[in-house]
């Protein structure tokens, strides 16, 4: 009789890099969202693998940056934190960005005793010279490290990656029912999808000084209600957001109505509002009521 197999697989690296995209077409679903702005991801999200003989529990992390105010600190100890509850850990690079960036995080990835996949991502934007001598480079600094080339975009070599991830996974019991899909109440990928929306309208640094709260979420049978507040921190940016008689944020609204009706296969009625915190991503307590921090 063949052994359960179950395990965390843990996707970390710096911003930019693709580690969203892999998280989505690993796990068959789209849990994290994608933009092509840094600090997209800002939670440490988990989705959730199924088969007869087997459940990988996938982690997608924030991207690795130095911290400027609290929030950034606490999407830092998200991605720590990572290091070290993970069996199989995935470090995401790409053909763009320079080995040494945040070397302070890399350094802790050297010191891990979990087997180590690294995946440079983005080869499609490259050539056979200059992906070996990456690799060369990657294979000085990370010696313990099995190497992958892939492209998420294109879905190049993803499924061998996952053969090697599926490989490595001890055998386990599950650790969560086997119907699953992920460790997040719904209420998180309504805010999630909220966001994106956000960071795809909007300019500059609006969408970074934001945080989306789902006040209220009501469920019937044809139809669920919700009302959800946005975040900022300056009267001057609830403006921005709010837009000319409120079209921007009912741009806003509708996007987010749609993907929100596909993610549940229901009709969705939606009512944005905006609120301002001042310097919320400095406050402690605003941080932990947004789930942003860690219990250490």
């Amino acid at each position: 009789m063949t052994q359960h197999k179950s395990g965390f697989v843990n996707i970390v690296g710096n911003p930019n890099v693709g580690k969203s995209t892999l998280t989505n077409l690993l796990v068959g679903e789209k849990l994290s969202i994608i933009t092509s702005k840094a600090q997209t991801t800002r939670h440490r999200i988990m989705g959730i693998v199924n088969t007869d003989e087997m459940q990988i529990v996938y982690s997608d992390t924030p991207g690795v940056l130095r911290p400027n105010y609290k929030l950034q600190e606490n999407m830092l100890n998200f991605s720590e934190s990572a290091l070290g509850d993970a069996d199989v850990l995935v470090y995401v690079t790409d053909m763009i960005e320079k080995i040494d960036k945040n070397d302070f995080f890399l350094q802790k990835v050297q010191k891990t005793q979990s087997p180590v996949l690294l995946a440079i991502n983005k080869i499609d934007l490259s050539n056979q010279k200059d992906l070996e001598k990456k690799v060369a480079e990657w294979q000085r600094i990370l010696p313990q490290a099995e190497i992958i080339p892939i492209s998420a975009t294109n879905q190049f070599n993803v499924e061998y990656l996952q053969k090697r991830i599926e490989a490595l996974i001890p055998e386990s019991p599950p650790y969560f029912e086997k119907d699953a899909l992920t460790d997040r109440p719904a209420r998180f990928f309504v805010t999630e999808t909220i966001r994106e929306k956000i960071l795809l309208y909007y300019q500059k640094e609006i969408p970074y000084s934001v945080e989306v709260i789902v006040e209220t979420f009501e469920e019937k049978t044809d139809l669920i209600s919700i009302r959800a507040a946005i975040i900022v921190e300056r009267n001057s940016q609830k403006g921005i957001i709010i837009g000319d008689k409120g079209m921007a944020v009912k741009k806003v609204g509708s996007m987010a109505r749609k993907d929100i009706e596909r993610f549940f296969d229901k009709k969705v009625f939606l009512e944005l509002f905006v609120k301002v915190e001042k310097d919320w991503r400095n406050r402690d307590n605003l941080l932990r009521s947004f789930g942003y921090k860690l219990d250490r």
